[in-house]
């Protein structure tokens, strides 16, 4: 049976559309009967698309379009020069400083591309213009053909209170609540208490969690309002809200779309996006778990219905809460590709973005809604430059050393970088998408654990540990999730630092060794020769006992190594010693440290960057340090700034202190603008303001100093 299943499973994947067969015109027609056909529609040929957007996003469009024999166009700002995308495409154009209000959001700049490169189609990708009514305006009146819905439905989906009458009518369940134009505060105020608490204040406008706040109490209420419409002003120049109540451990539950331009709409099923951070979301997976079939069918028809009364074309994603018994409510529609479509398409056979294409140019679905089955399990989990210890804070950085796990038809590595490249601050954080499909859930889970123990980065922090956590824990294994659910098991999810067992200590060492004797020649040591042989001025095998320090957070051990004759090592940390031996080995394109400790043989890979020793096993990963002698050590610290540093790369919102001001521990003294998000950055203690560095407006780079501030006691 699971032979059968993934022989389907390949066969779908390898087709990509069902059923295209090449007439002897050339043209593409489908061997498989459609529901309806509008003889009225046009066709449109497309031979060229411009792909008005970057990363993952843009390579994935890229990929197939070539699939497709469709020449692409990629555009690039100064930071994508470059950029994996621009290597993709068949052209690529310059658009622009790195900003993307100066680049990817400058309509004009977009459209002369297209003119000049001659694409006759537009694929905006997600985020950017996608959703932007009046880009896709724009394309029609210059006759380009946008790859995606009529401004008329992405106007009317952008308004959360619009969309909410649109779905009441059109017989879409949704939550009551006030969407009304009165927007003062005792209105908005009233409406909540009539509501009864908890409620949702969501940002009419909204998306991404942005001008999103749940309020618990009345006392809660104003503050909450404060903030929300704060946030929706700067991120939407709109801030009006909707009030609603709000459904307590609700999943979060979509349903993929899809619509040709000859009124035949289809349903590819549902995904789960329950687990979240800040409202948005890291692991997905498709279809949603425990869902009955009556169930589904009642969520997919009403995606459609939804679909359908905005008079939709191409990919679409209806949105919907739920609740513990299954009972669903429209929440919004994303009129556009999702990030996570790739797991839909894992379980369909069905590649999105060249149904997109199709049926931008006019073609009819190639299948029903009874031509759709589910195909086993798909599971999406988000690879971002983010730090989960520090409340996910964003990073920015290099990828100084990156080793994913192989790609195959049940493992996919959507990503927009390779090694070397850099994370800016001026785009989203994420570095890949990890999607992984199996038989079931069970095994897809599995699997989903196993290739993210395979995925190595080294130069800026990630949230690859966390999402190991995270699909380890026993409720999400069972299925248990809602939105909450990283809030609820938080101290599980973050658990205690458990200080390196001596043996790992010696796994390091034992690393650096072999690589020594290889001369730093083929290994993963990336500062070329180990730092023993920058320590000592000859080599090893002329010595018969060797000395140096490696630490671990507060954790410091000297290891003493001793070379015996057999060609093994004695390596001796902590009180314990242990008999080594190992050699360097190439595996699936990979070069691997062979290791035998007491008996023991494993495999792993060590990496050596900025003082750091990184060492990836089958199971975890951890970095030592090497040994700072004792005068740099001291500069180091004599170096440490005096006041507020920027956590990140950025641009400063707002100064809110002057010289001369007494601040006092936790107090925000300046915020900061990075990777879509804004950062209060606060006083480290009570203080006055000695010097202010920054102005509002102004470039920071991580761990710039922003101001002194002059300590003084209680």
């Amino acid at each position: 049976m699971a032979a059968r299943m993934l022989s389907s499973r390949l066969k779908q994947l390898s087709s990509g559309v069902e059923g295209p067969l090449k007439s002897a015109c050339g043209c593409v027609r489908y061997a498989h009967s459609v529901a309806m056909k509008d003889e009225s529609v046009p066709l449109t040929p497309i031979s060229k698309v411009l792909v008005a957007n970057r990363g993952e996003i843009a390579c994935r469009v890229i990929r197939t379009a070539k699939k497709m024999g469709i020449r692409s166009v990629a555009c690039f700002s100064d930071a994508d020069a470059n950029s994996m995308h621009v290597a993709l495409a068949d052209e690529s154009y310059y658009i622009g400083p790195s900003p993307a209000t100066e680049s990817y959001l400058r309509m004009d700049k977009i459209i002369d591309v297209a003119k000049r490169s001659g694409a006759q189609a537009i694929h905006p990708g997600y985020g950017f213009l996608s959703e932007k009514p009046e880009f896709a305006n724009l394309c029609e009146d210059e006759g380009i053909t946008f790859i995606g819905p009529p401004s008329t439905a992405i106007t009317d989906m952008g308004i959360k209170s619009t969309s909410k009458h649109i779905m009441d009518a059109a017989d879409v369940p949704i939550i009551r609540g006030y969407h009304g134009e009165i927007q003062d505060d005792e209105t908005l105020r009233q409406e909540a208490e009539k509501i009864g608490y908890p409620v949702m204040l969501k940002a009419v406008r909204g998306g991404g969690g942005k001008g999103m706040r749940i309020v618990n109490t009345a006392n809660d209420f104003q503050a909450s309002l404060d903030s929300a419409r704060n946030e929706a002003r700067k991120a939407f120049d709109d801030d009006k809200m909707l009030v609603e109540k709000f459904v307590e451990r609700p999943r979060h539950v979509e349903v993929q779309v899809f619509a040709d331009r000859h009124d035949n709409i289809v349903y590819l099923f549902e995904r789960d996006c329950s687990v979240q951070r800040r409202h948005q979301k890291i692991i997905e997976e498709a279809p949603a778990p425990g869902l009955s079939d009556e169930v589904r069918r009642q969520i997919g028809e009403a995606a459609v219905r939804a679909a359908r009364a905005v008079g939709y074309v191409g990919a679409g994603t209806v949105e919907f809460i739920m609740d513990a018994q299954q009972n669903f409510y429209f929440m919004e529609m994303n009129t556009r590709l999702q990030v996570e479509h790739p797991i839909s398409e894992m379980i369909t056979g069905k590649d999105l973005v060249e149904l997109q294409i199709r049926a931008a140019g006019g073609e009819v679905l190639p299948f029903t809604q009874d031509d759709l089955k589910i195909n086993g399990h798909s599971f999406e989990a988000r690879i971002y430059a983010e730090d989960p210890d520090s409340d996910f804070l964003p990073g920015t950085g290099k990828l100084d050393y990156l080793s994913t796990p192989l790609g195959n038809e049940q493992t996919r590595i959507e990503t927009g970088v390779r090694q070397g490249d850099e994370v800016s601050q001026y785009y989203d954080p994420m570095i890949a998408k990890l999607v992984v499909w199996d038989e079931c859930r069970f095994t897809a889970l599995q699997a989903l654990k196993q290739k993210l123990k395979d995925y190595h980065i080294v130069g800026l922090a990630t949230n690859i540990n966390f999402l190991g956590h995270l699909a380890s824990h026993p409720q999400f294994e069972t299925a248990d999730v809602h939105t909450g659910f990283i809030e609820e098991h938080y101290g599980e999810l973050f658990p205690a630092k458990q200080p390196l067992a001596t043996r790992q200590f010696a796994q390091a060492a034992l690393a650096l060794l072999i690589n020594e004797t290889n001369n730093g020649s083929q290994s993963n040591c990336m500062e070329g020769n180990s730092p023993f042989t920058a320590m000592q001025g000859f080599q090893m095998n002329l010595v018969t006992k060797r000395s140096f320090r490696l630490s671990h957070g507060d954790v410091s051990h000297l290891v003493d190594v001793s070379f015996a004759k057999n060609g093994k090592f004695e390596i001796a940390v902590g009180g314990d010693t242990f008999v080594c031996s190992g050699s360097l080995i190439e595996e699936d394109g990979k070069t691997l440290y062979s290791t035998d400790i007491d008996g023991q043989r494993e495999k792993y890979s060590m990496v050596v960057k900025d003082g750091s020793v990184h060492i990836f096993t089958k199971d975890q990963h951890f970095a030592l340090e090497k040994e700072v002698p004792k005068f740099i050590r001291e500069k180091m610290e004599s170096a440490v700034p005096e006041g507020a540093v920027a956590p990140m790369t950025g641009t400063i919102l707002d100064v809110r202190v002057a010289v001369g001001d007494t601040v006092a521990a936790g107090d925000v003294v300046a915020v900061i603008y990075a990777m879509k998000l804004e950062h209060s950055i606060s006083a480290p203690y009570n203080g006055v303001i000695e010097e202010v560095f920054v102005s509002t407006g102004g470039m920071v780079d991580q761990n710039e100093e922003l101001m002194k501030i002059k300590e003084i006691s209680e």
